[in-house]
């Protein structure tokens, strides 16, 4: 099944499903006015979505066409965005790059930190920009949206509580980064709100692209209109997205409408690091990646972060070369207040 949030003028959007090609919708207010309603009410509402689903892929009901600019990211704010890091190559990269040794613990801990949910972008909207030399990065990962999940949960319940997958723009400000975290309290100025697909899924919709608590497909960055990472996304992810949930739910519970994400998507290459595509390898899924490994090659890096007017594009495609959750496309412009 696959949903989406419709522009209407209200923060929240309205609910709609989406065709299993993404070309037409069909309102499904009379089930649930919005995302988070229908994830409020999920054993009610979800076989009601669910038939609504078939019946427009059978084509059987009125339908309307598509437009993925018309969409909100599927929780346009939400009670809670965790990003974890799971793809602890990519922090292995960066502790690598500052000549600094990485904790042995972060390959049995997983790292994750608690983002800004009251304001997130619509997959098409700008990235505002105050000053360029934030070190504005793309990082494109996949994200899942929870259920009610108790605390202490196990793996196994913490499977069960995932409802929707989607994709994601964790938009960075790397220059922030250091000072922030040299405080010893974490991210938050550096790190703005960030834009999710323009569709969810959930887990069955992948067939067997879902297995073992990850997503088996790579997910494609085109940064200003040229490949830049297909990363695959089961390859190299330490922890998978229930052992994300269950570590977020060892001391507080997780509720409904919890947005968890991977992480940078980053895969090895030959035990080393990655290559660009335009070298045979799968490329990167942020700039700052592909930075680290310059720093490691040369001693300093020689692509800079996003300027004024630098595009991306995320998105995934199934087997069959079919964009699965539509596409994340955004420009940074420069914010005026």
């Amino acid at each position: 099944m696959k949903l989406a949030s419709l522009k209407n003028g209200t923060r929240d959007g309205r609910l709609v499903v989406v065709s299993k090609d993404i070309a037409w919708f069909a309102d499904a207010s009379r089930i649930a006015p919005t995302m988070q309603a229908a994830l409020d009410d999920w054993e009610r509402c979800e076989p009601e979505l669910r038939s609504l689903y078939e019946e427009l892929n059978r084509e059987t009901i009125p339908r309307e066409r598509f437009h993925e600019h018309d969409a909100l990211s599927p929780l346009p704010r939400a009670f809670q965005w965790a990003d974890g890091s799971a793809y602890v190559n990519h922090v292995e990269l960066v502790r690598k790059a500052r000549n600094a040794e990485m904790p042995e613990t972060f390959w049995t801990d997983p790292l994750m930190y608690q983002g800004g949910s009251d304001a997130f972008l619509a997959p098409r909207d700008d990235i505002p920009l105050g000053d360029e030399a934030w070190g504005c990065d793309m990082e494109g990962e996949v994200a899942v949206i929870t259920g009610d999940a108790p605390m202490g949960c196990s793996e196994d319940d913490a499977a069960k509580s995932i409802r929707l997958i989607m994709l994601v723009n964790d938009v960075s400000l790397r220059g922030l980064i250091p000072a922030e975290l040299a405080k010893g309290f974490g991210f938050f100025q550096s790190k703005p709100p960030s834009a999710f697909s323009p569709v969810a899924v959930t887990p069955d919709e992948l067939g067997d692209a879902w297995a073992d608590g990850k997503v088996h497909l790579p997910l494609l960055v085109n940064y200003n209109n040229e490949p830049f990472g297909k990363a695959e996304c089961g390859i190299d992810m330490t922890f998978n997205f229930p052992q994300l949930v269950a570590h977020l739910a060892k001391t507080r519970p997780v509720t409904a409408g919890t947005i968890i994400g991977s992480g940078t998507i980053s895969n090895k290459l030959d035990d080393g690091p990655g290559k660009p595509i335009s070298e045979g390898g799968v490329g990167y899924s942020c700039i700052a990646e592909i930075r680290m490994i310059e720093t490691i090659a040369d001693g300093k890096p020689s692509t800079s972060f996003m300027k004024y007017g630098d595009t991306v594009k995320i998105q995934m495609k199934d087997a069959e070369g079919h964009s699965i959750f539509g596409a994340i496309e955004q420009t940074v412009v420069k914010y005026e207040a």
